[in-house]
């Protein structure tokens, strides 16, 4: 389970620390909010691959953030509350949720349904056809959400950018052609395109790379084109 990250968002700091300690046992990061509006920001923070979210909140609750959240986003929500009736569990689901647990609940349950979600999400890429999330020591691809991370922070790149990495990440050590890379990423053909790439790589170097003269990821495969590392 290592590499994967899921927001607890819970009002009670005992609840988000417990469940960090469960999960961390796991190998699983943590990352935890207070409420729904912050579980927002987080969100645009980080590359999440699961959510585990409190109905009752303050500011924005748990139905009202899934809602929101199932706007643009098919990450996995296990929703987690107190409240035991039916008409809870079916409007959680009902909004986007996925899975549904109530308060007190088993460690072990929580951890399996966190698992099972998490396979279903990368592995089977059951929410995007076959979108998947890529790590290379700590360069993290999400296709579904198209960002890029590294050890955890997003890196900015452009949608060309972007473009590239992923062409260049999900065909790991695999050597392309200036003009393959120009192609696909351009979508046209390419006319004496060297210039044209070799400036989106540098800026991609400059923004994954700790020594942009000496790159660890991104390597040029001299007289032939670019790869990435696996």
């Amino acid at each position: 389970m290592d590499n994967y990250f899921v927001l607890v968002v819970d009002d009670d700091k005992e609840i988000r620390d417990a469940i960090e300690i469960y999960l961390k046992n796991e190998g699983i990061t943590v990352i935890k909010a207070k409420d729904g509006i912050e579980a927002i920001e987080k969100l645009h923070e980080h590359t999440i691959h699961l959510i585990i979210l409190d109905i009752m909140m303050p500011r924005l609750d748990g139905i009202a953030t899934t809602f929101k959240i199932r706007e643009k986003q098919n990450i996995p929500i296990i929703i987690l509350s107190a409240k035991s009736e039916d008409t809870d569990k079916i409007l959680g689901l009902q909004v986007g949720a996925d899975d549904y647990v109530t308060k007190p609940f088993n460690p072990l349950e929580l951890i399996a349904r966190v698992k099972s979600q998490l396979r279903r999400y990368v592995t089977l890429g059951t929410y995007e056809g076959n979108n998947k999330i890529i790590n290379i020591r700590g360069l993290t691809l999400d296709q579904a959400a198209k960002e890029v991370t590294l050890n955890g922070e997003v890196v900015k790149l452009t949608p060309t950018e972007y473009k590239i990495v992923e062409l260049l990440m999900t065909n790991a050590g695999r050597v392309f052609s200036i003009n393959e890379i120009y192609e696909r990423a351009w979508k046209e053909p390419g006319y004496n395109p060297e210039n044209t790439v070799a400036v989106h790589i540098r800026k991609i170097r400059e923004k994954i790379e700790i020594d942009p003269k000496n790159p660890r990821y991104l390597k040029v495969v001299w007289g032939i084109g670019y790869k990435m590392e696996k």
